[in-house]
């Protein structure tokens, strides 16, 4: 469910639509990549250097397998800049062949700088609070909150003050300077409204590059002959439980965007529960592309899963995440856990290294939560008799990972 495609998929997944004799596919990755190497197996690339900037960034690009790459900088914004190149690429490809066309945009991963044409954008408005941004009831156990509550103030990156050296007031300088006179709910308040603005303006620029993508499919007469999908490397904290940014197996972190459009097959407006994982995504395009997937290649197609909305009896019924990097960067415990469709259960196994500055160490502690009740994650059930059996069904399949 989190983390980008891995990249072993990603290089199958290009060398098999290039090499198969029944696909022949023209390949391309345009814009974010951050992997470390470069994409050297797709047939074009142009990727921004690491993170790369929102404006004025730097790119690698090479035009071909043939060719020598080269770097240099573009003036412009990050999210115009890659759909402009997108486009340009869809336009001078060998119009004989199919193609495969990966655009990375690199917003909105923080910190979110929206175009100057999205600055008043949203102004007027209040964007509506989630009720665990002030009240968080039972969410999280003593690995999140402490003994009495002593951690609260060194976990998770919080919107307001909570948070003692990572929350959105302390990285707003602009917004510090305003609320030294404001209570802390004031100041939680305000604080929210300038990290949710921020977050949806940057977004913006995503949709209005990807409505110029799919105008230029149709413009061509290809956008109902196009696999179109949508997703992302993870989901967000947007204030739920007074956190911002990502790393937790809560559901607004864990879950990630997945649409997909392609009306020849799939029926618009279809919805499935369907546990898919990212390592699903590159066995799923082969089947589209019909190339039978490698062996050594993780994951399985669930195609038709969105072309009838039903599961095959071996389809998996749990998944599995981890956050391993221990109270660094953003202050958040390691933990691991496992999800079904009605329950998650969440082990902070509290390793023993060396905090980020002012972080406590942190206890064990398990948490479970019916989420089919309790989407919210608003109260945590470990340790209530009645739901031992549960927790130790799926301690069991944990260990069976």
């Amino acid at each position: 469910m989190n983390q980008e495609i891995p990249v072993e998929n990603l290089v199958q997944l290009n060398k098999a639509l290039r090499k198969a004799s029944t696909a022949g596919y023209q390949t391309a990755a345009i814009g974010k990549w951050h992997l470390g190497t470069q994409p050297l197996a797709f047939d074009y690339y142009k990727v921004l250097h690491g993170q790369g900037k929102y404006h004025n960034p730097e790119f690698f690009e090479r035009d071909s397998p043939k060719e020598t790459e080269t770097t240099f900088g573009e003036e412009g914004y990050c999210s115009d800049l890659i759909a402009k190149s997108s486009v340009a690429w869809l336009k001078n490809r060998d119009k004989t062949r199919p193609f495969m066309l990966l655009t990375h945009f690199k917003a909105p991963h923080g910190p979110w700088d929206a175009h100057e044409r999205y600055d008043s954008l949203y102004a007027d408005i209040d964007i509506p609070e989630p009720g665990s941004l002030f009240d968080n009831k039972m969410n999280g156990s003593i690995a999140t909150r402490g003994y009495n509550d002593e951690l609260l103030f060194n976990i998770g990156s919080s919107v307001g003050r909570r948070h003692r050296y990572r929350s959105h007031v302390a990285k707003d300088r602009g917004l510090r300077s305003r609320l030294s006179a404001m209570t802390d709910d004031e100041v939680k308040r305000t604080a929210y409204q300038s990290y949710l603005k921020q977050y949806l303006r940057c977004v913006r620029g995503v949709d209005d590059n990807i409505n110029l993508l799919l105008d230029h499919l149709e413009s061509e007469g290809e956008l109902d002959n196009t696999i179109v999908i949508y997703t992302s490397d993870q989901g967000m904290m947007l204030g739920e439980h007074d956190y911002i940014d990502k790393r937790w197996m809560y559901e607004e972190s864990l879950r990630m965007p997945f649409i997909v459009r392609y009306p020849k097959a799939i029926k618009a407006g279809t919805r499935c529960d369907a546990l898919i994982n990212n390592t699903d995504f590159a066995p799923t395009l082969l089947d589209y592309a019909g190339v039978t997937t490698p062996e050594s290649m993780q994951g399985h197609s669930f195609r038709s899963i969105m072309e009838t909305g039903q599961e095959g009896a071996d389809w998996r019924q749990a998944s599995y995440y981890r956050y391993w990097m221990h109270m660094k960067h953003h202050y958040k415990p390691a933990h691991f856990g496992m999800r079904t469709k009605e329950w998650k259960l969440i082990f902070f196994y509290g390793v023993d290294e060396k905090p980020e500055k002012g972080a406590a160490p942190t206890p064990p502690a398990w948490e479970l939560y019916n989420i089919k009740n309790d989407p919210l994650e608003m109260n945590n059930l470990y340790g209530d008799p009645q739901y031992t059996e549960i927790a130790d069904r799926l301690k069991q399949m944990l260990k069976a990972t």
